[in-house]
């Protein structure tokens, strides 16, 4: 999808800065969004995909200004709604008023360390052997789909060389609609800044990024 979060080689937003010794957190509700979309991805409802979709299709000027924790509670009100967990009405007014969907699991406070240490792995096995090898030549697909991707916009159609084979994992333009993990291989792609961001770019510089197998073209 070519939402808003798709910034990469966009002009006119600045340069990054970081904040020198930058807090976890720059206000107390921050923590409770954290919280809220934690526990409720605990659920079961839906997937760290699907959660990050929600976050892309936030009209652009709402996410443009909007906040990093704004961003994930606007997100988080579109699941809960979508998967019966409240309605708009409830959200807007914070009070229930019907019975919510029935979660498949309950984050509870003693669990939060040993969840958040596993974290989600998503590494499968698949059945199939690499398409691609390090040191092959590969162009990206050029699409534009209004669906989740994790193709970069600004890598899409170029020509790029494989690095190394990362595993095969679960492909996420799948996992994010409800279609099943599908896992594919994931390569390293190394491309030129030139192939990149054009004949002014630092020809000393490379970007590089990984790409589902589905998301190469051989040359």
């Amino acid at each position: 999808m070519n939402g808003p979060h798709d910034l990469g080689g966009q002009m006119g937003f600045g340069p990054v800065a970081p904040e020198p010794g930058e807090p976890y957190f720059h206000a107390e509700w921050e923590k409770r969004a954290l919280g809220l979309t934690l526990s409720s991805g605990a659920f079961g409802a839906w997937t760290i995909d699907e959660s990050r979709h929600a976050r892309e299709c936030i009209p652009p000027a709402a996410y443009l200004s909007a906040s990093y924790y704004e961003i994930w509670i606007r997100a988080l009100e579109t699941l809960l709604e979508r998967h019966g967990f409240a309605t708009k009405a409830e959200i807007d007014g914070g009070t229930a008023t019907m019975a919510p969907a029935t979660p498949k699991k309950v984050l509870k406070a003693d669990m939060v360390a040993e969840v958040l240490a596993k974290g989600g792995p998503c590494d499968r096995p698949v059945q199939t052997e690499p398409l691609f090898v390090a040191g092959d030549v590969v162009r990206t697909r050029n699409f534009n789909p209004p669906t989740h991707t994790r193709l970069p916009r600004y890598a899409r159609g170029k020509v790029g060389v494989v690095e190394a084979v990362q595993g095969s994992f679960v492909f996420p333009d799948d996992n994010a609609h409800g279609k099943g993990e599908n896992p594919q291989w994931v390569y390293t792609v190394v491309f030129p800044a030139t192939e990149i961001w054009g004949e002014d770019a630092d020809p000393t510089l490379t970007v590089s990024i990984d790409a589902w197998e589905s998301y190469l073209e051989p040359l």
